[in-house]
């Protein structure tokens, strides 16, 4: 993308590491649009999306900092609830990373994000028709992710307690008959923000990728 004279390269190194590396200018992924992203790329390397459908759970940190009357305690407490459906704004974002990943063959997302009672972390799920065996896609995810220092594949359930205050994205599979289920978690403000940022920062300079991201989740 460009703006001016410009030109930014979009900051998602699971997507394009070495480009990173040669960028001058990053524009930072979203929180929703990496989680998401991170839980799919694997499937679009090997032209396997078409419908997916996927509903995501974010915290109130997801909000920002402005006080509306949906980021308020009083209203987020014991509560929970579905916005922008279908129409988030992370939407076109990811579809322009699959669509570079698979080429002609595009993936339509369908996402229905929600509004959670607890205060930072993302938990995605998005679902998908495949053939493939459950053994075959944890192979498939395994090799894609190998080198990537924060993003782990678990075939044990994930929660966001394993990544709240770290850089990391967990990924856990299920299938049923001829359905995958893909879940992801992170947490928004790290690797769905300044943590991926200062990711990016490193790859840039050529400074150790996980230099000032050695962080223990809250879980421990």
């Amino acid at each position: 993308a460009s703006i001016g004279e410009r030109t930014f390269v979009y900051g998602l190194p699971e997507l394009q590491r070495t480009a990173i590396q040669q960028a001058k200018n990053i524009a930072n992924p979203g929180c929703f649009a990496t989680a998401i992203q991170l839980g799919l790329l694997p499937l679009a390397a090997k032209s396997l999306l078409t419908d997916v459908y996927t509903t995501g759970i974010t915290g109130s940190t997801g909000a920002g900092q402005s006080l509306s009357s949906t980021s308020h305690f009083s209203w987020r407490a014991n509560n929970i609830q579905a916005y922008k459906t279908l129409d988030h704004q992370h939407i076109q974002e990811i579809g322009q990373s699959l669509a570079q990943l698979q080429g002609n063959g595009k993936a339509d997302l369908h996402f229905v994000p929600w509004r959670g009672d607890f205060t930072r972390g993302i938990f995605v799920t998005s679902v998908i028709s495949s053939d493939w065996s459950i053994d075959a896609l944890y192979d498939l995810y395994e090799a894609y992710y190998a080198g990537h220092a924060f993003t782990h594949v678990s075939k044990s359930n994930i929660d966001l307690k394993q990544v709240v205050n770290t850089n990391k994205c967990l990924i856990h599979i299920e299938k049923q008959g001829n359905k995958i289920a893909i879940h992801s978690v992170i947490d928004n403000l790290l690797k769905g923000a300044v943590g991926q940022a200062v990711q990016n920062m490193n790859l840039m300079f050529e400074i150790e990728e996980t230099t000032g991201l050695h962080l223990k989740a809250n879980y421990f």
